[in-house]
């Protein structure tokens, strides 16, 4: 989990100084209209400036929250972690590339076509953004045949990854998105409508 900067001198790392940094985790589900609000505005004009702005001083870490209720989260999160397995350089484009068509995952939209046919539309947005179409939908794909033990829970080439990240998301108690920490702590004054100039000032205020 997160480490404020004030208490770096609770890691111990091999070799290394500890490293004072701010922490802030974005918990965010690719078909929660509000997370798309958040994500949208901070890829549009907050992340370009940050390397500049406070380098070395904070990391933001996007959290994939699943949201249960909305079965096709649990498709969009595992495109997800496909790209973070062959093309991590790209997660945040597809991120962004995904919020922007997220609609096209909402219920109506996939409740009558096949799972397998839903992850071909996620990778070729993955290909998009420069991740390779085939081998995105190669770990998704889920077969129709048992697997070598007969069972017929077979999962895809995501399914451990997935079972980590949702892991570690319980750790938290996470429930709404998008929920915010900062340096592992909820951070309720940042909301869903903050306005580019709102992300500015905040991020003055308490990034030192």
């Amino acid at each position: 989990m997160a480490l404020a900067p004030k208490f770096s001198g609770q890691a111990y790392s091999a070799g290394v100084s500890p490293k004072a940094i701010h922490t802030l985790e974005l918990f965010l589900d690719y078909v929660c209209p509000f997370s798309a609000k958040m994500f949208l505005t901070l890829s549009s004009s907050i992340l370009p400036l940050l390397p500049e702005k406070y380098p070395g001083k904070l990391q933001i870490i996007f959290r994939q929250q699943i949201q249960p209720w909305h079965p096709s989260s649990t498709l969009t999160h595992e495109v997800g972690a496909a790209v973070l397995r062959l093309s991590p350089d790209r997660f945040y484009s597809f991120s962004q590339k995904l919020f922007e068509h997220q609609k096209e995952f909402f219920d109506v939209n996939v409740v009558k076509e096949t799972r397998n046919d839903t992850y071909k539309r996620l990778a070729k947005l993955a290909g998009e953004v420069g991740a390779d179409e085939k081998e995105v939908y190669g770990l998704l794909e889920i077969g129709d045949k048992p697997g070598e033990d007969g069972g017929l829970n077979v999962g895809n080439g995501v399914t451990d990854d997935v079972k980590v990240m949702v892991k570690v998301n319980r750790l938290t108690g996470v429930h709404v998105t998008p929920t915010v920490l900062f340096n592992g702590v909820v951070e309720n004054s940042i909301s869903s409508s903050f306005t580019s100039e709102q992300w500015k000032e905040w991020l003055d205020k308490n990034i030192k």
